[in-house]
């Protein structure tokens, strides 16, 4: 298998830009179902993830083109409910996201569990929640669950929690249901906004992006269309730690200025120093950090919540900073129980952790780091543990980086183009890409 060799300790330098904010592409892609006209999607990454979600749409029958370097085209006209590849199914957490157009389409839909990181328990049943809602019978097995629903039906629905990947498939299948829709508890991360213009372009009916409640008028079909994906706020964060990690001041352009409040707000209390300058971000890591108390000497905390909280993708690359940051911080991630396991690797590396429990870390800093050999567990834990490379004196190979491209496109040539001594080494299974 692929490999990262990296030298670290070296201060970097220059400008960075995020891809297309993954978490949007493959809801994106899923969505082109449910329309038999071509739909051209723009901003799309080169990561494993999106091309496991392509070959699972052309497995059902669409055609679907790279017509740029980062635009696609979909033709969904020849796809149908036949049952999903449970090989690839079980490659991505994403593949559930097939379910709703499917269902809405076609009626039907016979879906493997997805598969995707292991960083806890992820529920389905909200999935299955909204579904019921509007109508559909679910039959579930070991291996597969059996969704029917030939006539969905607009209601209220309350989902149990604001799943993002619940609301996306709420979402799709309530635009071809009778009648409207109402969503309550729904998800209104980027991605979420994303996908609700796209399908807005496509003729739905949606009102309240961007809120917790969405109105849904189910149309009797949905159109082509031409989308462009927002970038990625959560790469926009990662590289906000990669210049506090390594010492350094870094351009990050074209962020998604408009999504960064928590993010900016999370990183401040580490004392990260970043300015807006029109769509760029300016991020001074390269004085000294110091985490910001709170009032009457309390310990501070960064935590994550639904949007427009502090994203829960964050927390690990928030550690890691914390790490480099004089002073001491509460790290808490509320969302998966097994997300902050990694923090024994950084243990290992020198960092002065006391993991609490599964959801909680205190982190006292700075601490020196030297290098390791490290394995990727999941691609934020990964992103963090690449960035802990950087920062760390000597040499760190890291293993399993498959997870880390996951979710950034070939992150090696451009954490190079800022100077950084990071090599790719190749196993069977080459290439640069993601998921």
């Amino acid at each position: 298998m692929a490999r990262y060799i990296v030298e670290g300790g070296r201060p970097l330098q220059g400008s960075i830009r995020p891809a297309g904010n993954k978490n949007a592409a493959l809801p994106a892609l899923a969505a082109c179902l449910l329309t038999e006209e071509p739909v051209v999607l723009e901003n799309i990454p080169r990561i494993r993830d999106v091309e496991t979600l392509i070959a699972l749409i052309r497995d059902l029958g669409a055609e679907v083109t790279w017509t740029g370097t980062d635009t696609v085209e979909v033709r969904a006209s020849e796809v149908t409910a036949g049952a999903v590849d449970p090989v690839l199914a079980e490659r991505i957490r994403a593949s559930v996201l097939l379910a709703g157009p499917l269902l809405a389409r076609f009626g039907r839909v016979s879906l493997p569990p997805p598969g995707g990181d292991v960083i806890g328990r992820r529920r389905l049943d909200t999935h299955f929640l909204a579904f019921r809602g509007l109508g559909a019978e679910i039959e579930l097995t070991d291996k597969r669950f059996e969704i029917q629903g030939a006539r969905l039906t607009g209601t209220r629905i309350f989902l149990d929690e604001p799943s993002v990947t619940a609301t996306e498939n709420a979402v799709m299948a309530a635009v071809l249901a009778r009648g409207t829709t109402v969503l309550e508890n729904a998800a209104a991360e980027p991605h979420v906004q994303d996908l609700c213009r796209l399908l807005q372009g496509m003729g739905a009916g949606i009102e309240g992006v961007g809120t917790h409640t969405l109105v849904i008028d189910g149309a009797r079909q949905l159109g082509g269309a031409r989308y462009r994906i927002g970038s990625d706020h959560i790469e926009a964060g990662s590289f906000i730690g990669l210049a506090a990690v390594t010492g350094s001041r870094l351009r990050v352009e074209e962020a998604p200025v408009e999504h960064l409040d928590s993010t900016l707000l999370g990183f401040r209390r580490l004392g990260v120093e970043c300015i807006v300058e029109g769509r760029d971000l300016d991020v001074r890591g390269d004085g000294e950090l110091v985490v910001g108390k709170d009032a009457f000497g309390h310990v501070p905390k960064v935590d994550d919540g639904p949007w427009p909280a502090f994203p829960a993708d964050l927390t690990s690359i928030a550690l890691v900073t914390a790490t480099q940051c004089r002073g001491t911080v509460l790290i808490h991630e509320k969302m998966f129980e097994s997300r902050m396991f990694f923090t024994d690797k950084l243990v290992g590396m020198g960092a002065q952790i006391i993991l609490c429990d599964p959801h909680r870390a205190v982190v006292v800093g700075p601490s020196p780091l030297r290098g390791a050999d490290l394995e990727s567990p999941d691609i934020r834990a990964g992103m963090a543990l690449l960035l802990a490379a950087l920062s760390a004196r000597g040499t760190s190979r890291i293993q399993n980086i498959q997870q880390i491209e996951r979710g950034y496109a070939a992150i090696h040539d451009r954490l190079r183009n800022l100077g950084a001594a990071i090599e790719r080494e190749d196993g069977e299974g080459g290439g640069g890409g993601g998921d």
